[in-house]
């Protein structure tokens, strides 16, 4: 994992004029660097490498690795997808003998740029260090910090009954009682995330915004709206405004649309990575970032007297898989399903079978994946979260059936078969004492389940005053004009990129709205045809619910709204991945949203 410094990254404030301000924050102080031997290859073996591709595996660790050589020249990385980690295995469609496919998604490397070349223009493969030895022979060498929560450690002490509680909310979110100080993950009790594609599965306690109120900080871990929400917010800063709130130093700012969502919130803290920062004596904390999406996902570990409690969030390789072991408590995600793909997909292979099976076989990767992660950190509790939505609006009656999620309990069970881990499956407003729990794990106050009769599940949600909201854009002035078009993929910035892309606009059942734009765009020169150009391309066909994607575009917001809130249906011809076109709509998109007044002032 690559760890930059990015000195533009800014924190929040409210001047005294009551205009939200940037404030740049301190520079941070640099890590010590350390060398790790991860492969020593003999004379003999550094001599009989072949020119090409090698597969290599070091027998004392069981790891495996690829070194390629090209006559002198040789390249080196660990053998091990940075997508899902999975496997590298031959590319039997390569001829250039340049190329390895993952065995879990087919993504492909090649290893002579160490760039993935399935999905084109996505990530570059983190490089190790080849050197010679004394005797030419070869050693592969990882250059890492050291594991920043080992810096000034800290022995357990014991804990009394009662001293650190920690008790599921509902989604992401937990409420943590650690000793005298409250904290709170990842707050979403109410309202929709992703537009109008997610809902809450469980009921919330109904003292929920008491609960947030007497927090005394709370972490959000990243900018996905089932994690940052504004509604929820919107009601906790009604009473506290002045509510710390802990957010990593992401390249894209957790709050970046925080002016634009109307929310008065005073208090947002932008820490660094990896660095402890000390609540009161006894309780600390530090936020790493995603070895796959350092841009936006972050996870944290928590300590308090000695214990750590270790929350992943969403992150696909949390601190690049570095991870501290033996932690009194793990949660992390469990349930698949956070993308559009591939129930909003059709067309080519894309039949219902076809995505029933693979719906069906990634979430048993995703499963055997975490049960893996568990058994390798062996934390002495475990407990799966974040995975608790429901698409539970009748328009997406479809996607309900369709998107099958991985059940809790089948991946504890899969957990205990291979390990001594205790799991906890949580229902809202069910409180595990740690205490308890570390010194006897049987003892029968150690979790504390709601009160019979306790509503778990939700049964209704109030649709109409978000719909409303969303219902709006459709009459907005600015598409009024058809000229909003181009404002809007200039504002967005995207260009230079071989892709034609159909945007229609739709109704409830994706088919065409009526008085809706459909509409092209040539991203190579970012420009507007009637038809499709006469040179080859790349095309996509994208329906839009028209309230959604008017939504979007009026406020200038990122198309995790459309995408992973399975607000449209997509073809696309060939079938690849554009990482570089949907990335940018997803997360680069402008900070400020289009200046529609101007372009109003100029259309009259």
């Amino acid at each position: 994992m690559c760890v930059h410094s990015h000195p533009s990254r800014q924190s929040l404030c409210k001047t005294g004029k009551g205009h939200w301000c940037f404030i740049k924050r301190a520079p941070e102080l640099s890590i010590e660097q350390t060398t790790e031997i991860l492969l020593h290859l003999s004379p003999d073996e550094a001599a009989n490498l072949k020119e090409g591709i090698n597969f290599l595996r070091n027998k004392k660790t069981g790891k495996d690795y690829i070194l390629y050589k090209n006559k002198s020249r040789l390249r080196a990385c660990k053998n091990m997808c940075k997508h899902q980690g999975g496997l590298f295995i031959k590319d039997i469609e390569d001829f250039d003998g340049r190329s390895v496919r993952c065995t879990k998604h087919n993504w492909k490397l090649d290893v002579s740029s160490m760039k993935y070349i399935n999905p084109p223009g996505s990530f570059c493969q983190d490089e190790l260090v080849v050197e010679m030895d004394e005797g030419n022979g070869l050693l592969l060498l990882e250059l890492n910090p050291p594991n920043p929560w080992d810096s000034e450690p800290r022995s357990p002490e014991d804990l009394a009954y009662g001293e650190v509680q920690v008790t599921y909310l509902t989604h992401a979110c937990m409420d943590l009682k650690l000793g005298d100080k409250r904290m709170v993950f990842d707050p979403w009790l109410t309202g929709p995330a992703f537009a109008r594609g997610w809902w809450l599965l469980h009921e919330p306690p109904s003292d929920w915004l008491e609960r947030l109120c007497r927090a005394d900080l709370i972490y959000i871990s990243h900018m996905h709206s089932d994690h940052l929400s504004y509604p929820t917010l919107k009601k906790l800063a009604g009473r506290r405004p002045d509510i710390p709130i802990y957010v990593g130093n992401t390249e894209r700012p957790v709050f970046w649309n925080l002016n634009q969502s109307g929310v008065q919130l005073t208090n947002i803290k932008v820490v660094p990575f990896g660095i402890w920062q000390q609540v009161d004596k006894n309780l600390r904390f530090m936020i790493l970032m995603d070895g796959v999406h350092p841009e936006m996902d972050t996870c944290i570990i928590v300590e308090y007297k000695g214990h750590k409690i270790l929350n992943t969030v969403d992150c696909t390789r949390p601190n690049g898989g570095r991870l501290p072991g033996k932690v009194a408590l793990m949660m992390s995600d469990f349930a698949g399903g956070a993308s559009g793909f591939p129930m909003t997909f059709s067309g080519g292979k894309f039949t219902e079978e076809w995505k029933a099976q693979f719906i069906k076989t990634e979430r048993r990767k995703l499963l055997n994946y975490k049960a893996r992660l568990v058994k390798d950190l062996q934390p002495r509790i475990y407990c799966p979260f974040a995975g608790y939505f429901v698409e539970s609006h009748p328009s997406d009656k479809y996607i309900k059936e369709t998107n099958i999620k991985n059940d809790p309990n089948e991946l504890n069970n899969l957990i205990k078969k291979n390990s001594d881990v205790v799991t906890w499956t949580p229902r809202p407003g069910a409180t595990l004492d740690l205490g308890r729990m570390l010194k006897d794990p049987t003892d029968s106050k150690g979790i504390i389940e709601p009160p019979e009769g306790t509503k778990i599940y939700k049964d209704s949600w109030d649709f109409g005053p978000y719909l409303k909201i969303l219902n709006a854009s459709i009459e907005d002035e600015i598409f009024r004009h058809s000229s909003w078009i181009k404002e809007y993929y200039t504002w967005a910035g995207f260009k230079d990129y071989n892709l034609v892309v159909r945007m229609i606009e739709t109704d409830e059942d994706f088919s065409p709205f009526p008085g809706g734009y459909d509409y092209l765009v040539d991203f190579l020169d970012l420009s507007f045809p009637k038809e499709r150009p006469s040179r080859e391309h790349p095309y996509e066909e994208i329906r839009s619910r028209v309230d959604v994607i008017r939504h979007v575009v009026k406020n200038g917001l990122l198309w995790d709204d459309l995408y992973i809130g399975f607000q449209t249906r997509l073809q696309r011809d060939p079938d690849i991945y554009h990482h570089l076109f949907w990335n940018h709509f997803q997360i680069k998109l402008p900070l400020t949203p289009p200046n529609w007044k101007t372009f109003l002032v100029h259309c009259e």
